[in-house]
């Protein structure tokens, strides 16, 4: 799949207001401080982070925030199920607990954020850490940067 410029614009759409609206208060139990606005700009992340995925042929790994999005979406089911078929095939969530090394995450932050933005994604820094951040287990995933999608899987 070839994702153009115009492509992000109908894939934002693929998510209705009332989803957003639910995924937001569900990333809001483990993030009490996150505001309508940020969550907002959340789901805009984790849409782009998906879209992506469901084109790319190597692993993506979210930051840590996008990850707290992506596991509220996958609890829902269908929406989620949805969401993945229209993009041409179920995007699997993939934990690896066995990848642990700060440089690893890094590394799969950087190739992500870089396919993200080759596919005419935006990426807001609040949800990406910068290639520059010392402290990966902090912000680079919820599981180490373990957690990807599957491209075998497609």
């Amino acid at each position: 799949m070839t994702i153009t410029h115009d492509r992000p614009t109908q894939v934002f759409e693929l998510i209705n207001p009332e989803l957003r609206a639910e995924l937001i208060a569900d990333v809001r139990k483990s993030w009490p401080g996150l505001s309508d606005e940020l969550g907002a700009r959340g789901v805009h992340q984790l849409v782009a982070f998906l879209a992506t995925s469901s084109g790319a042929d190597v692993p993506m790994a979210p930051s840590l925030r996008v990850d707290l999005f992506w596991h509220a979406f996958v609890l829902h089911t269908k929406p989620y199920a949805d969401f993945c078929a229209a993009l041409g095939g179920f995007i699997h969530h993939v934990p690896d607990r066995d990848s642990r090394a700060p440089a690893e995450g890094r590394a799969a932050l950087a190739r992500t954020r870089n396919t993200i933005s080759a596919a005419g994604y935006d990426l807001d820094p609040e949800f990406w850490p910068p290639e520059s951040a010392t402290d990966c287990s902090a912000d680079c995933s919820q599981c180490h940067a373990g957690c990807s999608d599957s491209p075998v899987n497609k």
